[in-house]
């Protein structure tokens, strides 16, 4: 008895198929046609899309323009994003490169401004790995001292620290850090020594004079300290009166007050300086992203 299954089942043909290279079928991934370098800072999937070592290689890559798009997010404060783009920009980057070291120091950055210490320290310590006395390199230590003192290893901070100023003295930002966490350890002689450092390399804001006031004071120098005392208030008073002033302004041309303004080099660090917040908060200062 004949299955009527058999009778209904359709005949394929039986032809002699189709080439191995008949592109019709094929499954390997198309060719990305996307400039990298034409991507717009605020579209992170794409970047996810396009900037795939699996799609592209890397002399196709503008380094130095993603390491840009990077730093556009850091404008927007979109840290996370630009974390990610860091990390490409270094990757793409030639091993061990100058490049490289840049794209590193400056992710380290973005960690720290999303509180995530131990991500910079890593991003730091990479950086340092490639070159240790490079034109990044103070760079890369004073962030470092920053990432290490916010995670409670004050010892190991004020050792990078050291390094920053001497791998590059002119670097006012690192005698500040080094001075303040001389201060911490109770050499204050050594820490005044510091802040007038930064001071005569053109770091003058209200937080490195109370910082050397407080130096001073430690120091048993009772009457300078009050002196650098006043001029710090002062500088904080005329600070508020511009930021009041300003505002004023942006109100009378729309009511746009308090959007945009830019973010200040030093990074975080600048958090204990707003003028009108009270007593100010001490806090060692972590630079910004290179190039910002």
């Amino acid at each position: 008895m004949t299955d009527e299954r058999d009778a209904d089942r359709h005949e394929f043909s039986a032809g002699q198929g189709v080439d191995a290279d008949y592109e019709e079928f094929t499954l390997d991934p198309e060719e990305l046609d996307a400039d990298p370098t034409t991507v717009d800072p605020v579209d992170s999937r794409v970047l996810t899309d396009v900037l795939d070592r699996r799609n592209v290689e890397s002399d196709a890559v503008d380094v130095e323009r993603l390491i840009d798009v990077g730093l556009s997010y850091m404008g927007i404060n979109r840290f996370e994003e630009a974390t990610e783009t860091f990390e490409r920009a270094a990757r793409f980057a030639g091993e061990d490169s100058l490049e490289a070291q840049e794209a590193w120091v400056n992710k380290g950055a973005a960690h720290a401004e999303l509180e995530e210490f131990d991500e910079a320290i890593g991003a730091y310590q990479e950086a340092l790995r490639i070159d240790d006395d490079s034109e990044h390199a103070a760079s890369a230590e004073t962030n470092l001292a920053y990432a290490l003192w916010e995670s409670g290893r004050s010892e190991q901070a004020l050792e990078h620290a050291e390094r920053a100023v001497e791998i590059d003295p002119r670097f006012a930002q690192a005698w500040y850090n080094r001075g303040f966490l001389l201060v911490e350890r109770g050499l204050a002689e050594d820490a005044v020594n510091c802040f007038d450092n930064a001071i005569r390399l053109g770091y003058r804001d209200a937080g490195v004079l109370e910082e050397k006031a407080r130096a001073l004071e430690e120091a048993g120098e009772h009457e300078q300290a009050e002196e650098v005392a006043d001029r710090a208030e002062e500088i904080r008073r005329e600070a508020e009166e511009r930021m009041v002033e300003e505002q004023a302004g942006q109100s009378g041309m729309g009511g746009q007050a308090g959007q945009g303004g830019g973010r200040a080099p030093n990074g975080r660090g600048d958090r204990g300086g707003d003028p009108g917040a009270g007593e100010p908060e001490r806090e060692l200062r972590g630079e910004g992203p290179e190039g910002f």
